[in-house]
């Protein structure tokens, strides 16, 4: 069973922005979940493991592999899908594949004929393999990007942001599809969504501001929160008082009202009820711990 072991990263770009800061995280098989609002370092910290910038200090190792010093090696067992997946747009699907196959050098054609046959159907797209990937839609390039990842018996796969701008029934089959791979493997899933981490991650980390503010289960984060967030439902102009007199940990906009979760050990006031913690409260309490610190 594969483990990811990442110890002290720092990297601090030329524009003086501090991406990632001491960040050190241990990853065993399965799905972890990488959160954070946007800028808050993540896609640093994943092209960092993924070898495609280097960290001015800290240790990566998959297993005994020195990714900082062997990023050559990393590369032969890593699957990679980034925020922007470019694709060929005059390939099929198979032709695409097939080319990225040899790139990640399958030089035998029969070997690539049946290995991308193999990936287009673990990914439901067999049928449509002679049609240009320009056509498809954002979740089927997602699948391929996917499909490609998979290409070399990766032992760690990252995907950076891989539902931003998908619809619901696309996100679900993505879904479906990257709890089937994270199986077998490493499968870090860096997002924004709290609803990717929920509903397919067993452990995480919250990340803001290059930091890493919270790092282990789903479950425990909402535990310690337990009996501690309240709701209520307010009028637009009464936000400011109420973001002045209690600890408001996030608003939406619920049947046009705004709705405001607070937290506090006690009953804030009579007209709040107490509602069992989300993990958008966690991701809100953490971020915003980290903001006014």
């Amino acid at each position: 069973m594969p483990t990811l072991s990442i110890k002290g990263l720092n990297k601090t770009y030329a524009n003086g922005v501090k991406a990632l800061d001491d960040v050190s995280l241990e990853i065993s098989n399965g799905m972890f979940g990488l959160l954070g609002p946007n800028g808050a370092g993540k896609s640093s910290l994943m092209r960092t493991i993924a070898s495609l910038q280097e960290a001015d200090g800290g240790t990566v190792f998959l297993d005994e592999l020195d990714i900082v010093e062997e990023p050559a090696e990393l590369r032969k067992v890593l699957g990679y899908l980034p925020q922007e997946f470019g694709v060929y747009p005059r390939f099929t699907a198979e032709q695409l594949l097939d080319h990225i196959a040899v790139l990640k050098g399958v030089s035998h054609r029969g070997q690539r004929k049946e290995l991308v046959a193999h990936l287009l159907q673990k990914v439901n797209l067999y049928d449509v393999r002679k049609k240009n990937v320009k056509g498809f839609s954002g979740g089927m390039k997602q699948r391929v990007g996917i499909a490609q990842a998979l290409i070399g018996d990766p032992k760690l796969i990252i995907v950076d942001e891989p539902t931003a701008g998908l619809d619901p029934g696309e996100r679900n089959r993505f879904h479906n599809l990257l709890a089937d791979v994270g199986q077998e493997v490493i499968v870090i899933l860096s997002t924004h969504i709290v609803d990717d981490v929920r509903e397919l991650c067993t452990e995480m980390a919250i990340m803001n501001e290059g930091k890493i503010v919270y790092n282990g289960s789903p479950q425990n984060a909402l535990q310690a929160l337990e009996g501690m967030v309240w709701q209520t439902s307010i009028e637009r102009d009464q936000m400011d008082r109420y973001k002045s007199s209690y600890s408001v940990i996030s608003d939406k906009m619920v049947a046009g009202k705004p709705q405001i979760h607070v937290l506090s050990e006690t009953q804030p006031a009579t007209e709040f009820e107490q509602v069992k913690p989300n993990l958008e409260d966690v991701f809100f309490t953490k971020t915003q711990a980290t903001a006014t610190a």
